[in-house]
């Protein structure tokens, strides 16, 4: 029999809280997290909005010296695994550091080193480049530096598929234990890019949204009037094992991971493919792994990007595999309250896809306010709602074409 996969642990950096205990009562009540940026003067930006972390300091979750040689992307990986380890459990023991691993993906890796240390480089010269720049910058050192810090010495490497990046470290791991590579794996996303060089990019690629006058209501997912997503920041980390591992040592259990798939569009660089076909595909995959039926789906936790044709085509796909049951079907996207996280979007989505099967309530899609025709589904418009589900779909669909979709089952044990 193929070896079960379950949730253990679960630690959140959002721009709605730095913890799980905070983030999630504020996504149930459908709030924003969009304000004007902070961290830096965007005044001349075409774009001065953003999701940004609430206050986050490195020196409450790591010896400040260390978290000095990490880029932001690196440190919030450090804290969200720190946080879903000890909500394992596993901080008292139980677990065998060979057969425990570290799977975490990254967008865009160390943008924020990339841009100081290249002002540094223009500036100063290249003699005072920090000799940390590189493993700094590079987009394996979340999962190498949690490995260090914990003593996971199990499969460690990084998933980079743009926003489908946290998604697929976790299908991967689940994958690793499924095989018998692991009986542990600390997985998810983390990213930091709200700084001047990749706004200034997606700003000027049309991508996200320059409601700058009022941006509470700037992230839309499948509204007639959303312009583009808003870009966060944060981490999702969650702790998978071996059920009967698990089981052994008397671990809670918060949700089954019983599919995953991960499909490409070989399409364009940035616009899904027409209809949502590589989504599609993913879905259904995910679906067969999980050797369930469409019509055991109860709920979508979408990409839901609030960008035209993502959420145009993202119904499409979801027509295209369910059908009818299209119709009975809720799908919310939770990027409507902390904006795009980019790579670790997956990570983040996943576990609010595992607390609305534990909770039984499903967070809203909020400024929802204009139905589009291209986008007639049951999108829990602007209020969560309570709902006894059963199985539900992450969905994480990424630049290059990269589609990855994780479906999770309610635990009653």
């Amino acid at each position: 029999m193929q070896r079960r996969v379950v949730v253990t642990g679960m630690g959140v950096l959002s721009p709605l809280g730095l913890s799980l205990e905070s983030t999630w009562p504020s996504i149930v009540a459908g709030k924003s997290a969009c304000a004007t940026i902070k961290a830096f003067d965007a005044t001349d930006f075409p774009v001065r909005i953003a999701c940004e972390l609430p206050g986050f300091a490195a020196e409450s979750f790591m010896d400040k010296r260390e978290a000095r040689k990490m880029d932001p992307c690196t440190q919030y990986a450090v804290a969200a695994a720190q946080m879903a380890w000890e909500d394992s459990g596993l901080d008292r023991g139980g677990f065998d550091p060979d057969r425990t691993g570290v799977v975490i993906g990254s967008g865009v890796g160390g943008i924020q080193t990339l841009e100081t240390q290249h002002t540094v480089l223009m500036e100063k010269g290249p003699r005072r480049i920090s000799p940390f720049f590189i493993p700094m910058l590079i987009a394996d050192m979340p999962s190498g530096m949690v490995s260090i810090l914990l003593g996971l010495k199990g499969p460690n490497y990084a998933t980079v598929s743009a926003c489908a990046s946290g998604a697929n470290a976790i299908g991967e791991s689940m994958r690793a234990i499924q095989r018998g590579d692991a009986d542990v794996v600390v997985s998810g996303g983390t990213e930091a890019a709200v700084c001047p060089l990749a706004l200034s990019g997606f700003a000027n690629m049309k991508a996200i949204s320059a409601r700058n006058d009022d941006p509470g209501r700037a992230s839309r997912p499948f509204d007639a009037n959303r312009n583009g997503f808003v870009l966060g920041e944060g981490a999702g980390i969650v702790v998978l094992e071996e059920l009967e591992h698990a089981r052994a040592r008397g671990a809670t259990i918060h949700a089954e991971v019983v599919g995953y798939a991960t499909t490409a569009d070989a399409h364009h660089m940035t616009a899904p493919a027409h209809g949502g076909e590589g989504g599609a595909k993913a879905m259904r995959l995910a679906i067969e792994d999980a050797g369930l039926a469409p019509s055991d789906v109860d709920y979508i936790n979408a990409h839901g990007t609030s960008t035209p044709l993502n959420d145009k085509f993202e119904t499409a796909a979801i027509r295209t595999v369910f059908g009818d049951h299209a119709e009975k079907l809720a799908v919310s996207s939770t990027k409507s309250m902390i904006g795009h996280l980019l790579g670790a979007a997956g990570g983040v989505e996943f576990i609010f896809t595992v607390l609305a099967l534990e909770t039984s309530v499903l967070p809203p899609t909020i400024n929802y306010e204009t139905p589009d025709p291209d986008c007639d589904l049951d999108y829990v418009p602007n209020q969560a709602r309570e709902a006894n589900i059963n199985y539900a779909l992450t969905n994480s669909f990424g630049f290059g074409g990269h589609n990855a979709v994780v479906a999770l089952r309610r635990c009653e044990e």
